[in-house]
């Protein structure tokens, strides 16, 4: 686990909110305070869609950013900034499998419950922290040290300036 502290607040604020950089993410959750409280659990209640549905859109335990994004921008625009939010991201299966082929592929992909970004934001100062939950117990960090590189890369790739902390 690490966190890095954002030094580019508009730019970082921008791509989350208003490009489509993290669109392909997964939400767990998402808090953002600034009049109300407003929190979203972005688990999707399967019961709402038909199987139909489900299974012509390829709709996920989870909702992606993308689609809670445009929701998420209406909260927090406007003249005053917000207080804070929270945003807990996790890749995708199909991405999860990818990185756990690609770092330990003798390692069942199932065993990876999920890797996170968890973004929050308060008093003026973003930082992202990152996260691994394994469903097994491993005394080897591979998987959480590759796991941090890999969104030191990520962040590099998309010129996000930040530093560990």
């Amino acid at each position: 686990m690490i966190a890095l502290k954002i030094e580019d607040l508009k730019t970082f604020t921008a791509q989350l909110f208003m490009g489509e950089t993290f669109d392909y993410w997964l939400v767990r959750e998402a808090n953002i305070v600034t009049f109300n409280s407003f929190t979203i659990d972005g688990r999707i209640r399967q019961g709402y869609y038909s199987d139909e549905e489900l299974e012509t859109n390829r709709i996920e335990e989870f909702s992606s950013w993308k689609t809670l994004r445009p929701f998420c921008y209406s909260l927090i625009r406007g003249k005053k900034l917000p207080e804070s939010f929270q945003i807990t991201l996790q890749l995708s299966p199909e991405e999860n499998e990818k990185f756990i082929r690609r770092v330990k592929p003798d390692l069942p992909a199932d065993q990876i419950a999920a890797l996170y970004l968890n973004i929050r934001y308060e008093n003026h100062a973003a930082a992202c922290v990152t996260g691994t939950s394994l469903k097994i117990f491993m005394l080897d960090k591979q998987i959480e040290q590759e796991w941090d590189e890999t969104v030191r890369r990520y962040f590099r790739k998309l010129q996000i300036p930040c530093v560990e902390v």
